[in-house]
Parts: structure tokens; sequence; C-alpha cells
């Protein structure tokens, strides 16, 4: 059908009906930050958040791609539709009756728009027809099954209004079909009919099953969920696709659990339909199911907009099945958590049970879940404890595999705070309680690490870092710092160079009102100011810090000595500068190793001496290397 000339009236209903939170954080986990939101951006790649929501304006904007707009051009451009089609989505979505500017178009529309609501019709009809069918003489096995073996209460079974379907080839067929007069593709659609494969006639999807309605967030039944009662596989058998269901943007028992969620500020996954209700059950309320799929960053997507903290627990099981089913999500959604945008624990029960299965272990087993529940290891703890099963350190090669494995993971954080911290706790697992050893492995993990990119925070072992700087170091410090910052500042081309050189050495401004500089510098280009600008904006903003900026005055006030505006010059000024920076680093590591083996018994420590002894000498040899290139600039 061509694309209806929408009403104004009807376009200006649906912008007052939505909310920009509500429409992008279905899109992007959005994390609360002062006032507005702020998330991964959906249009281009990136590693560090930059893509900004505010309720307030209901506009979205990234600081990186620059694009920006309002609800309904974020979603033209994210499902590359037209703005009708959006605006038609959006009013089906808040129930929103729609006018066209031609008359002749109503009809059709309507139709259209009416689909939905009939299929929600017959699904809530097929939804009584399997409730009572679950209290006929048919249904008693089904209704037995519930109550002995899953132990469900009668409260239960009704909360989650569970069912039965008959073992009849056609029973739900001929009551919605021939005795309720419901159209033949109608059914069909709502996922209840198949054809039969002679091409002869229809057949029922669901026979002879325990069925769990599924619902949409409002609490609508969309689609059906059944386990067999006979052995016949699958064992378990979802509802297909249809106009109202999508699998991988559904999660069992989400409209039950929404307010817990928000209430408790975190959410239990787990994989089955009668773990979420065992949970529930049990009083455990803030838990959904992920409708025995992969999870997918659309299902943390919708989680994550009912949690403020986003956190969230997965429980799945502790098989290998279940296992690889957490690995899977972990590689789905670490993008998310490595950012800090989400907050994920692992909830693995003892003796490889499933919560439905603990939940009815034992009387004590709700608390003691609830126990279990709040010291459930941050992932990246499981996947490390993952790690160590089944493995000796006290056997080279396997010592040798893991430290492998440990320095792929450390590989992954985005977070420079988080990878100071579990370089530090790999260390300590990898020197087996010798203390002794910790630094040792430290510095290895570390040289093993990647470039993080950060430009505050090193990751190195911090007693290194605070090995205090002698005289000619700061001497040296200083004048480095400082044209590197005076370069910055009067020589904006050669910004993205000093940028990547502090990155490329993990580098980093020491002395107190050059980091502070460096901070401003960083936070106002990462508002999205205008380059060209940040000089200016520079001086704005430190009139604010008068002790500081008598300390930094002279970067603004160019003399006959100080040419850094100067761009034949520039690239030696940075080469020098940056080659000063890591000769401080080095000589400060060089002390520490001294520092080290002076705390060691040579009777007993002689490896551990040994080792530092070889960090002194291959140091020297560098201090020596830079000691060239800062004189060779300067020729």
């Amino acid at each position: 059908m061509e694309v209806p000339r929408l009403h104004p009236d009807t376009i200006e209903d649906v912008k007052q009906r939505i909310d920009i939170y509500d429409v992008v954080s279905e899109h992007v986990v959005l994390r609360k930050r002062g006032k507005d939101y702020v998330g991964l951006c959906p249009f281009h790649d990136e590693k560090t958040p930059s893509f900004t929501v505010s309720s307030s304006k209901q506009m979205y904007y990234c600081f990186g791609c620059n694009a920006g707009g309002g609800a309904i051009k974020f979603l033209m451009e994210l499902r590359k539709q037209s703005f009708s089609d959006v605006v038609l989505d959006l009013a089906g979505r808040y129930q929103i009756p729609v006018k066209t500017l031609e008359p002749e178009q109503r009809q059709e529309l309507q139709r259209q728009l009416s689909v939905r609501e009939q299929l929600y019709e017959i699904l809530a009809l097929t939804t009584s027809f399997y409730q009572h069918a679950l209290r006929q003489s048919q249904g008693e096995i089904a209704l037995n099954y519930l109550k002995r073996d899953r132990n469900l209460s009668e409260e239960t079974i009704q909360q989650f209004q569970l069912g039965y379907a008959p073992a009849g080839w056609e029973t739900l067929y001929r009551y919605l079909v021939e005795q309720k007069r419901y159209p033949l593709n109608l059914v069909e659609e709502a996922g209840l009919i198949k054809p039969r494969k002679t091409g002869n006639g229809y057949y029922d999807v669901f026979r002879d099953r325990i069925i769990i309605p599924i619902c949409d967030t409002q609490g609508k039944v969309i689609a059906f969920g059944s386990r067999t009662l006979t052995g016949e596989e699958p064992k378990y058998l979802n509802s297909p696709e249809t106009p109202l269901f999508d699998k991988s943007k559904t999660l069992f028992a989400l409209d039950k659990a929404r307010n817990s969620i928000s209430k408790e500020d975190r959410a239990v996954v787990v994989e089955g339909y009668f773990d979420a209700i065992a949970l529930h059950a049990a009083g455990i309320t803030n838990a959904v199911a992920s409708l025995g799929t992969a999870f997918t960053q659309q299902h943390i997507r919708l989680l994550m907009r009912y949690t403020e903290s986003k956190q969230v627990i997965f429980n799945f099981d502790a098989d290998n099945a279940g296992t690889s089913a957490t690995h899977r999500a972990i590689n789905e959604i670490e993008s998310l958590v490595n950012t800090g945008l989400v907050q994920a624990r692992i909830l693995n029960l003892p003796d490889g049970k499933d919560a439905d299965e603990f939940l009815n272990s034992s009387p004590e087993a709700v608390d003691r879940y609830r126990q279990l529940m709040q010291s459930a290891p941050l992932w990246f703890d499981w996947q490390i404890q993952q790690l160590l099963q089944g493995r000796s350190l006290k056997q080279a090669d396997q010592f040798e595999q893991v430290a492998q494995n440990m320095v792929k993971l450390l590989n992954k954080l985005e977070d420079s705070n988080q990878c100071t911290y579990y370089i530090r706790y790999c260390a300590e697992i990898l020197s087996l309680g010798d203390v002794r050893l910790i630094p040792m492995h430290v510095n290895s993990l570390f040289s093993q690490v990647r470039k993080t990119k950060r430009r505050f925070v090193s990751i190195a072992e911090p007693t290194v870092q605070s090995t205090p700087l002698v005289g000619a170091e700061k001497s040296l410090l200083e004048t480095a710092e400082t044209d590197l910052l005076g370069v910055y500042l009067h020589c904006p081309r050669f910004r993205d160079e000093i940028i990547e050189a502090l990155e490329e050495k993990e580098l980093l401004f020491t002395l107190p009102h050059h980091r502070f500089l460096w901070r401003q510098i960083v936070e106002l280009q990462d508002m999205g100011n205008e380059p060209y600008r940040l000089y200016s904006q520079l001086q704005d903003r430190l009139a604010q810090f008068p002790e500081q900026m008598n300390q930094l005055s002279h970067l603004f006030h160019l003399s006959e000595t100080k040419h850094w505006e100067d761009s034949t010059r520039a690239p030696i000024v940075i080469r020098t500068a940056i080659a000063s920076l890591e000769q401080v680093v080095k000589e400060k590591y060089r002390r520490y190793c001294q520092q080290q083996i002076q705390q060691f018994d040579p009777n007993t420590d002689a490896e551990q001496m040994q080792y530092y002894y070889q960090e002194i000498q291959n140091t020297i040899v560098q201090i020596r290397e830079l000691e060239k290139l800062r004189h060779n600039s300067q020729v």
C-alpha cells in the first residue's frame, strides 16, 4: 500500500505521547549521568559511551558522530524507515487513532491496524481455552504434574495462566475456526495452527502439552511456550515468530517482574520457564527467562530499562549446556559490561541444580538462594574461576596456559581502574600464596596486556607509580609536560599526534597542575566543543581556578624562548618530550626494582632477586636508548 499522508493531528498526538527515553532505551542500554542518560552510540562503533539522551529536552545527541534529534528521527535513522512509517508504528504501539489526508486510504490503514488487535483477541481466547482444558478430565495428568512434580500452588498456576493443550490434532482449530468463526489466515498468523503437508486441512501446533502463555511487557499474551507430557521431542516447544512475537526481543515473565526489578534495582535471568515461575512462587519476583534462546543485546536493552544501576544476575544451569549458554551471553553483551554500562554477575547453584530443582530441594532453599544471589561473583571473576577449573598452577604447562588466558581476558577490559584491580588479582592467583612473587607477576601481566588507551589512569603496579621523583627527574618532567601542553594548545594540527603518542606509550601527565589542565582539555573535547575554540574556552574555565591558573599562565602567553606555535619545530618537540616522559618512568621503575631487592633474603629469595637484577639491567639499556633519542632530536 502507498504510504499515506498523515493528518497533522495524528503526527502531533504521536509526538506528545512518545518519550525519548522509552524509545531509545529499547535499542541502547542507557545509564543515568546527572540529569541525562549515556550509552554506546548505535550509529557508529565506539568503546567509550558518547551518546546522550535528554529527557527534559526530548533529544538525543552523539558527541562522537554528531547524530542527533528527537524520538521519531532516531527511529528513522536506526530502522531506515520513512517519517510516515515510523509515526504509524508509534501510533499502533500507543493505540493512537490514525487520521489521513486521503479518505480513501483510511479503510485499508484501519484494517492493517486492526489485524494486531484481532491477533491479541485470538490469543487471549486461546489462553482461556487452554486454562479450561487443564481443569477437565483430559487435563488431569497435566494438572497433577504442575502441582506434584513442579510443586506449584493453585495461586501460581492462575497467576501464570498455565493451561493444557488437548491431545487431538484439530481440537483448537475446530474451536477457533469452526465454532468461534475466526478467519483461518489469522489463526494461522497467530502461530496456533499449521497447514498439513498433504495440503488438506490444518492441525494444531500444540497437542498434549503443558501450556505457558508468553506475555508482552503490558501483560498481553503474544505467544505460548509448552512442555511435553509424553517424552515427545522437542521437550519444550514455543510458538513460531508472528507479527506480535519475536523471541529475540521477548523475556518470559518480564511483565510480572519489571516492578520488582525497579524496586530491587537488579534482575535475575534464568534459562527455563519453570525456573522463572519457581522463583516468583518463592517470592523472588525480579526473575525472567530467556525463552530457551541465546541471550542477546536486545534482551539486555529491554531488561536494563527497569534497573537504575544496570545490575543483572545470570543464573543458568551449571552443566555443560548451561556453562555454554553463560559464555554465549558473555560474548553477546561483554562490550556493555566492559564499558561499565551493565554490571553482570554469575550465579551457579550447588550440585549443578537449576533454580527450580534447588528451590524445591529443602525448606531452607529460598533463604540460601537469596544468600547466593548476594555473593554471586562478577562475571569477570567467574571467567577467571572457569580458567582455573581442572588446572594445577604447580605444573609449568598448565600455569603457562592459565596465564596466557588471563592476559586474553584482561585485554578485553576497557576501564583502566578495572584493569588495575584484575591485574593485581590475577597476580595474586599466580603467586600461589607467596606475596613476594606478586610484584613480579604484576609486571609480567602488565607487560603483556595491550595498550588500554586511557589518558589519566595507569594500570601499572601502584607501588611502582608511587615511587617519588628525584630532582633531575622532576625538572625533566616539568620541561617535557610543559612542551607537550604548549604544542597542544598552540599547534592544533598536532593534537592527534600527541594523544596517539601518549596512548601508545601509556604515559600520563604526572605533575598535579599539568594533570589538572589535561583533565579540563579532555572534558571540553568530550563535550563536543569545536577544536578551534579550545584555547579560549580553557581560559574561561581556568578563570574559576585562580590557584591553578597562576601555575599555568605561562602556557597561555608565548615568550621568545617558547615557540610552541612553530609547526616546523613541533614534531621535534613532541618526540623529545615523549622520550623524556618515558625516561622518567624507566628511572622510577629502576629504583623500584632496587627497593624490592633490598627486601629479599639472598639465602631464600635468590630467584626473585635474580629477576629484579635482570629487570634493572634491561631498564638501564632502555634508559640509555632514550637519552640518545633525546639528544639526537635536539641536535
